[in-house]
């Protein structure tokens, strides 16, 4: 029997785990941070280094509390964390900004240029990420940082993502060159690929701005798969977190490929992480290149299988922002939805308040809902997204299945599946098969099941999974409804093609809007 501490970073807060072998999970704690935002940029969002810090100490101590246990009974302890949240550091591994949060969408413009000299120089590495970069990773966000300090250039060292940089922190790191990197996040967000020699050749990145030069070589460092250590806590954070000193630290990764592990994904699996956006996970024994999907990465889950990204920009956060401008809460806009059914609404929402992470990757699009009338209401586009959603999901899911990745089954992990079971319902009907949804909740989980390994206690992650992940309480889809859900899904399809493909020639999208009607009419007829 062991306890180990699994560390969840989330984009507006954290969670800390104590999870023992046996017993499972016996206590946690939230501690939040601030997300900052700007009024005169809907780009921006960044976050303090020292807020995150606080944070990890107040949370490993509330959570030790509640788990009634001791700090000195941790056997290990792992960290995951958003992504790509960059920071940019100098040769003492001191931040010189605040985070570029995953978000953080100013290094449009960037990622716009890295894709054009990517393609024109027929880079190989950019179509292991999808065939476009976009502007929620690395090179894109660094970039940005350096066309706008100046005054910080000459003391940029090396930039990290997050969950190398609280590893390192931990650690007792001193300088960048010592860090662990993780192939999860600099595989999905970096184009660092270990079969093409590490990163793109520096000629390349500094076609793209001469600013990039050298920058590879500071980003040099240890770089491995998640069953390797980042190193031990050092004495220093020992004290802090009120754990054992030297307790081992396995290399970090993002949040959603671990909650994806604590979900007990299995090759056939995709999980859908769905909490302020959706990422979508799926393991592989072979993948090879998926366009339009975010990135596959040998190791990036699981380190003996390939691990396949992809995600909507924005989920609970597109519920938020309907909510917000409604003068309503989310909580109360969802009363009554549960006697929606698909289609009544006459609405189609293309979810693209926050860009399009896959399958076009275009951080240029904006939300658009077609079908308004004089008498349509909050609750109708509440619904109407989460239907946008899911029909996004289903694209996702349909590029997947046609470049060889296969998709058995769906698991709706996450936070709003926890406490949503009309989004759980919708996603059924609009994919027509059963969603999945894990007994208990899984944050921070997969963190542990990491921290287990470090420790010794389990040999496999499936062994872990089989004796911590929880079951499954099954949604099953209703046939009339996914009946209805097929005819939208060919109107959401045709739009989102159309509409957000950069040069798509946007004829043949006008009966559209008589369709909707008309659909909505013979479902209202029906009840």
């Amino acid at each position: 029997m062991a306890a180990v501490a699994g560390v969840d970073f989330g984009t507006l807060s954290l969670r800390v785990s104590i999870v023992d072998s046996e017993r499972g999970r016996l206590g946690s704690a939230i501690a939040e941070y601030p997300l900052n935002r700007s009024e005169h940029d809907p780009d921006f969002a960044t976050q303090r280094h020292e807020d995150h810090l606080s944070a990890l100490e107040k949370g490993m101590r509330e959570a030790l509390a509640n788990a009634g246990i001791s700090g000195a009974a941790i056997a290990a302890i792992a960290l995951d964390t958003t992504g790509s949240s960059v920071i940019p550091v100098d040769a003492h591994m001191q931040p010189l900004n605040d985070y570029y949060l995953w978000c953080d969408h100013r290094a449009h413009e960037e990622a716009a240029e890295i894709t054009r000299h990517a393609r024109q120089a027929d880079l190989e590495a950019i179509r292991w990420c999808g065939g476009v970069y976009s502007s929620e990773w690395g090179f894109s966000k660094l970039l940005h940082w350096l066309r706008h300090n100046l005054d910080k250039r000459e003391r940029f060292a090396s930039a990290f993502e997050h969950c190398d940089m609280i590893a390192a922190v931990l650690c007792g790191v001193t300088g960048p060159s010592q860090a662990a990197r993780s192939v999860c996040a600099m595989g999905h967000k970096w184009m660092w690929n270990s079969g093409l020699g590490g990163f793109p050749p520096e000629e390349f990145l500094t076609a793209v701005d001469p600013l990039l030069a050298g920058v590879p070589a500071k980003l040099h460092g240890r770089y491995l798969t998640s069953d390797q250590l980042a190193g031990r806590l050092s004495r220093q954070w020992a004290e802090r977190l009120g754990l054992p000193e030297g307790i081992p630290i396995p290399v970090g990764a993002f949040d959603a490929h671990w909650d994806a592990l604590g979900a007990g994904i299995r090759e056939g699996d995709a999980v859908n992480v769905v909490g302020t956006s959706t990422c979508i996970m799926a393991v592989a024994k072979h993948a090879g290149l998926i366009p339009g999907v975010c990135g596959t990465v040998k190791g990036s889950i699981d380190p003996e299988l390939f691990g396949i990204e992809a995600g909507l920009s924005a989920t609970g956060d597109i519920f938020q922002a309907i909510a917000q401008r409604a003068g309503k809460s989310v909580a109360d806009l969802f009363v009554g939805l549960e006697n929606y059914r698909g289609g009544q609404t006459g609405l189609l929402r293309m979810t693209w308040d926050n860009g399009d992470r896959t399958v076009l990757v275009n951080a240029d699009l904006g939300g658009a809902t077609l079908g308004w009338t004089l008498t349509t209401t909050a609750r109708d586009e509440l619904f109407a997204a989460i239907e946008g959603t899911a029909f996004h999901t289903r694209i996702i899911l349909e590029r997947m299945s046609s470049h060889g990745v296969p998709i058995h089954r769906v698991i709706n992990g996450g936070g709003i599946p926890q406490r949503n079971d009309v989004l759980n319902r919708v996603y059924a009907n609009v994919l027509n098969k059963p969603v999945l949804v894990p007994a208990g909740d899984v944050t921070s989980l997969g963190s542990a099941i990491f921290a287990f390994l470090a420790a010794g206690t389990f040999r496999t992650i499936e062994e872990a999974q089989s004796r911590l992940c929880p079951g499954f309480r099954t949604v099953e889809p209703d046939a009339r409804q996914a009946a209805v859900y097929e005819t939208l899904f060919a109107l959401y399809k045709k739009l989102y093609f159309a509409m957000g493909e950069p040069g798509s020639e946007a004829a043949g999208i006008g009966d559209v809007l008589p369709r909707l009607r008309k659909i909505a009419s013979e479902v209202r007829a029906q009840a």
